[in-house]
């Protein structure tokens, strides 16, 4: 029986994040091979993630981050099923590290994102061994990108919501100002050009509805539509919203009064049942 040190168990779960037991008893089971051992717990994890497939992971951790240049961000989800599993340290500085490693690789997709090697296996690989570490399914949940001249970034407290916005030029505070403005007040799109033609056109019909209910002549319909179309425009895209801290301008307007060329380009939220 080969000889297992605590060095050895202590190094087998540094690297894979299982508990000292099952670090020794892969050790044991592999005697004392090294990669043997840490194949024995990414088999155990494999077939726990198996077993829980049809699990529902609402639950985890959302984080954003940009690039040193700022030009390049990412808003990254890691979800599992316990919010106490979501508030762990260690799930934590895992959702941190796999975000950066998106950001460093600038990975443009989730696929790629999963595809990234990551402490001698990929990403994918990664989430199914810490499967079998945490004992509930792990899965990406959403992660989204902002190439821009500036990306801004926004994590609310408890990590649960994470925003990026990107903006035309550098600017630290009202970046980081809209991005808040963009968690608090949850857009369906940066500006009235991206709203979809369904969304438009039920908002027209719903519109006009009220305006029946409400005895107005049929005459009148569609430029009362029109005016609780435009009413809805400034109340849900990013640029038309009045501004959280400032209520007599728009989102838009406060950017121009920080520079005449400022503008934002993109945004994305990323939450967790909020």
């Amino acid at each position: 029986m080969a000889n297992i040190t605590a060095a050895d168990v202590n190094k087998l779960r540094k690297q894979t994040g299982a508990g000292m037991m099952d670090c020794k008893k892969a050790l044991v089971e592999a005697e004392g091979d090294f990669q043997v051992a840490v194949d024995i717990l990414r088999k155990k994890g494999q077939k726990i993630a198996a077993n829980r497939a049809d699990r529902e992971a609402t639950e985890g951790c959302v984080l954003s981050g940009a690039s040193s240049d700022n030009a390049f961000g990412a808003v990254l989800s890691l979800n599992c099923e316990t919010d106490f599993v979501a508030k762990n340290d260690s799930f934590i500085d895992l959702t941190t590290s796999l975000l950066n490693l998106a950001i460093e690789h600038k990975a443009a997709t989730k696929e790629d994102l999963l595809a990234l090697a990551f402490n001698g296996m990929t990403v994918a690989e990664k989430l199914v061994e810490q499967t079998g570490v945490i004992g509930e399914k792990l899965e990406i949940g959403s992660y989204e990108i902002i190439e821009a001249p500036y990306v801004a970034t926004y994590i609310h407290a408890g990590n649960k919501l994470a925003t990026l916005v990107g903006l035309s030029l550098e600017a630290e505070d009202a970046g980081k100002n809209v991005a808040m403005q963009a968690a608090a007040m949850n857009p369906i799109s940066l500006d009235r050009a991206g709203v979809s033609e369904e969304t438009i056109a039920r908002e027209i019909e719903v519109g006009k509805d009220l305006a029946r209910q409400e005895g107005k002549p049929e005459a009148m319909l569609d430029k009362i539509a029109e005016g609780r179309l435009n009413k809805f425009f400034k109340e849900n895209t990013l640029v038309e919203q009045d501004y959280i801290r400032d209520g007599k301008l728009s989102v838009a307007k406060y950017l121009q009064s920080v520079n005449a060329d400022l503008k934002a380009v993109a945004y994305k939220r990323v939450g967790l049942g909020v």
